[in-house]
């Protein structure tokens, strides 16, 4: 085991927590509130947020969507500019964050900032960055990962920076009381296979990570058998914490990694608007399907410790298809209003970006990608 790990985003969990905002932000700082579709005007967090800022001087954006775009936040990099914004504050789920993430980096660049998405520049700096989190799905109010759509080109990219860590996320479990069952589906099955491109790889030594693995699999699996209990605080609490702690990437820390179920799920999104959760939930069976030789023993050993199957693998990978059909979400690309051409969209995009060699061994290839999908269309 070698690695290193910092994280340096404050944690303040539980109900009530917004009200701390207001000694979170320095008053002398000139705020940006970032949010949404507006959702938030009817759930009581608008409210929460502008009470705890009631002595501050903020200004608000609104209107980013669902896989953000730069050519939505770029409207706010206008705005953070010609503002003079100390401090940007993200009031949402992952989209908002990842949004925000690119706003504050790309407020102090002076070239375009797609450069960090497309890999020819890399952050030197940034805005600070608060979270108020209002959708448990991506982790991403505690990490240094952004995720950003061109809708120009149909592209989705990634970047990792340090300088992408919010300072504090604020996580009021009792907020997503009025999300819809697609939404906490889908974070459900997020927070699954962030944990899973962590642990379906390879064996290792790593006692610690295997077993937190295992204890957010064994909860996640808890959580889709208990569906109908999905209003209760306790269920809305458990999802928070999970989808949390499922890509700090404490867990990831110091063993093999496979984001190649991610990789082919970003084209779908970008090509195909598929909700982010879906895109993963359609590929993620048959992938591991296809490289089954390589993933067996993880595969079993997964098997073994949250599904309590042993010595059958197709029943285990069978056993992950029926938690996300339990929460609503299908793992079949033929649910979906899909064209003829999206293999080749698909591979075409992967080889423009170059993922052709993908997974912990590098030998998930465009032909495996194919059957992948041809497989889920069926």
């Amino acid at each position: 085991m070698e690695f290193s790990y910092h994280n340096p985003t404050a944690i303040e969990f539980g109900v009530g927590q917004i009200k701390k905002l207001s000694n979170l932000i320095d008053k002398k700082q000139k705020v940006l509130v970032v949010y949404g579709g507006g959702s938030i005007k009817n759930n009581g967090v608008y409210d929460q947020v502008t009470k705890a800022l009631e002595n501050h001087e903020y200004l608000e954006f609104s209107g980013v969507e669902p896989n953000p775009t730069i050519e939505t936040m770029n409207k706010a990099v206008k705005i953070v500019r010609e503002e003079k914004i100390d401090f940007v504050l993200a009031v949402g789920g992952g989209s908002v964050i990842d949004g925000c993430k690119y706003l504050v980096a790309a407020s102090l660049y002076d070239g375009d900032a797609w450069d960090f998405l497309d890999g020819s520049a890399e952050v030197e700096k940034a805005l600070p960055l608060g979270v108020v989190l209002t959708l448990a799905a991506t982790g991403s109010e505690s990490n240094h990962l952004t995720v950003l759509s061109k809708k120009e080109t149909d592209e989705k990219r990634m970047y990792f920076s340090n300088h992408s860590y919010p300072q504090f996320a604020i996580m009021d479990p009792s907020v997503m009381a009025t999300l819809s069952d697609r939404q906490l589906g889908n974070g459900l099955v997020d927070a699954f296979v962030h944990t899973s491109e962590q642990y379906i790889t390879h064996p290792t030594s790593t006692l610690v990570n295997d077993g937190y693995a295992e204890t957010l699999f064994r909860g996640l699996v808890k959580l889709a058998n208990t569906w109908e209990d999905r209003r209760t605080h306790t269920w809305l609490e458990n999802l928070m914490h999970i989808a949390n702690q499922a890509l700090n990437f404490q867990i990831g820390s110091g063993v093999p990694q496979d984001w190649s179920t991610h990789l082919i799920g970003h084209e779908l999104t970008a090509y195909y608007n598929l909700d982010h959760a879906r895109s993963l939930a359609v590929v993620q069976p048959y992938l591991l399907e296809v490289m089954h030789e390589d993933k067996k023993e993880k595969i079993a050993q997964l098997g073994e410790n949250v599904f309590g199957i042993s010595n059958d693998n197709k029943a285990v990978i069978k056993a992950i298809e029926d938690v996300y059909n339990k929460v609503g979400v299908p793992t079949k690309l033929s649910e979906y209003v899909i064209d003829d051409k999206v293999i080749e969209n698909v591979s075409s995009a992967l080889t423009k970006n170059g993922y052709t060699a993908m997974g912990e061994n590098g030998n998930i290839t465009l032909d495996k990608v194919a059957t992948i999908l041809t497989m889920s269309m069926k």
